[in-house]
């Protein structure tokens, strides 16, 4: 008999969970498995809810259909009937701009534009900082090494563009302060685009020229492997890295992001358990002893600790340091979402697109914006609107100080000044994530890998969450599952 033990009920234990049981299960290998969550609530920060005919998101609201390991298990689960994608007919955001919502310009990714002219066409840069941005092709490379997103794009595109553009398009996936957030580890195709073709330009060029081809497919394939919020992330929104034919990759489930959790817990029900919390993890003898709050040990001959980093520290600390210091050394910042509820009627300059990002120059404590009536069908009744206002990281942790209703009237006040709204709320839901963004920093790849390395000597042991190679959803699964198969042997 094979004890596992996982301790961590979000996704990333869900599903870490899930394929420890199914390989086992194929393998005809008799087990026993657990999984632990100390709160009452599986999901981690995916939550869903039903309010007055609203479907709410909490959390993270889609996921990218690119990285296929979270549309594979809703076909395992047997949930593909409920994935939706997009309105076709929405497929746009906005940045705001000294009070003025500028559309992203068609074929900009992230930091650089893949076509000229929609780019040129924009008000949101200067013509100065349009010029410097497309005078990249003659900068000249450096060797790729790890540096800061904006290291890198004040160096490529400029200090403008950087700005205006760049930094509140990457806050709204990772929640960082780009002077800290590590290239190599977020974007790293763009490192390989200069490496390759000595500029992004030409990269984003080339790669669309390439993927337009017969055999091809979308434009967007090339451009597609970094975190989102689905935001992972983490909680932010994918309103922040699309620009129009992107957003055909983001999609959900019907019934809310819960569905999938809850799907998962349900075909777990008989190894789930919720309440307790783990309070030591000690090694005895080739075997792991895992001590819960009341005292109680449960003897594993393998644990998964799908954790937050500074969590995760804490249960192994006494016996492994170095590997406590590696994961104590990934910071967080906190996180919040806003649901307002209006009438249709009430809202008198609403935009005709999915939403909208806020740079940092503005100062102020909304990073982004969903109009969610716009992103996907069937959330909100007929005749109103719903705006889900996305709040906090790295450099906007202070305006989660407030309670929670100072917060819905700041939220409340800048909507109103920015969509001219005439009425008042119909309700409000304020959600926080305390230490929810884990900070991708500079040197964050190399703080993984020498964790990696360190783990290697604790055999039976595994550790998985959205701290290690991306925020978004596919990524926490991905995570789980290699935990898995370290675990399934």
């Amino acid at each position: 008999m094979k004890n596992i033990l996982v301790v961590g009920g979000g996704i990333s234990g869900l599903a870490s969970a899930w394929r420890i049981r199914t390989t086992l299960q194929k393998s005809s290998i008799p087990h026993n498995l657990q999984l632990l969550e100390a709160s009452a609530h599986f999901g981690g920060s995916i939550k869903s809810a039903r309010r007055e005919g609203f479907l709410l998101e909490m959390g993270p609201d889609c996921f990218i259909s690119e990285k296929p390991r979270a549309i594979e298990l809703c076909h395992e689960l047997g949930l593909e009937s409920e994935l939706i994608g997009t309105r076709p007919d929405k497929r746009r955001s906005f940045i705001l701009r000294n009070g003025v919502f500028h559309p992203i310009p068609e074929g900009f990714y992230l930091m650089g534009p893949s076509r000229t002219r929609p780019f040129l066409e924009s008000g949101l840069l200067s013509w100065r900082g349009k010029c410097r941005a497309l005078l990249e092709p003659l900068i000249p490379t450096r060797s790729p090494t790890d540096e800061s997103l904006s290291s890198f794009v004040r160096r490529r595109f400029g200090q403008e563009l950087l700005d205006w553009m760049a930094q509140p398009l990457i806050a709204g996936i990772y929640g960082a302060n780009p002077d800290q957030l590590s290239l190599r580890s977020t974007f790293p195709q763009f490192l390989e685009m200069e490496r390759t073709y000595g500029s992004v330009l030409l990269g984003l060029k080339k790669s669309v020229r390439r993927a337009t081809l017969p055999t091809g497919g979308s434009p967007d394939k090339y451009i597609t492997r970094y975190g989102t919020s689905d935001v992972g992330r983490g909680t932010s929104d994918a309103v922040s890295t699309a620009s129009g034919a992107r957003y055909s990759l983001f999609v959900t489930l019907r019934r809310g992001m819960q569905t999938l959790t809850d799907r998962l817990t349900s075909k777990l029900a008989p190894v789930v358990r919720a309440g307790i919390r783990v309070k030591e993890l000690r090694p005895a003898d080739g075997v792991w002893q895992v001590v819960k709050a009341n005292g109680e040990v449960l003897v594993a001959d393998a644990v998964c600790l799908a954790l937050p980093a500074y969590a995760a520290a804490e249960l192994i600390r006494a016996f492994d340091p170095d590997i406590a210091t590696g994961l104590s050394g990934i910071d967080y910042a906190p996180a919040a979402t806003v649901n307002l509820a209006f009438r249709e009627m009430d809202v008198k300059r609403p935009l005709e697109g999915v939403g909208f990002v806020v740079p940092q120059k503005e100062n102020r404590p909304i990073l982004g914006c969903t109009m969610v009536q716009n992103k996907f069908e069937g959330r909100v009744p007929k005749g109103f609107m719903l705006l889900r206002a996305f709040l906090g990281g790295e450099q906007n942790a202070q305006w989660l100080s407030e309670k929670d209703e100072a917060l819905t009237r700041n939220v409340f006040a800048e909507l109103k000044d920015w969509l001219n709204i005439t009425g008042k709320p119909m309700f409000a839901q304020v959600e926080r994530f305390g230490q929810a963004l884990p900070q991708y920093t500079v040197g964050h790849l190399g703080r993984i890998l020498r964790i990696e390395e360190r783990l290697f000597r604790h055999k039976g042991l595994a550790l998985a969450g959205n701290w290690q190679y991306g925020v978004g959803i596919p990524d926490c699964i991905e995570s789980g599952e290699r935990a898995a198969e370290l675990l399934a042997r």
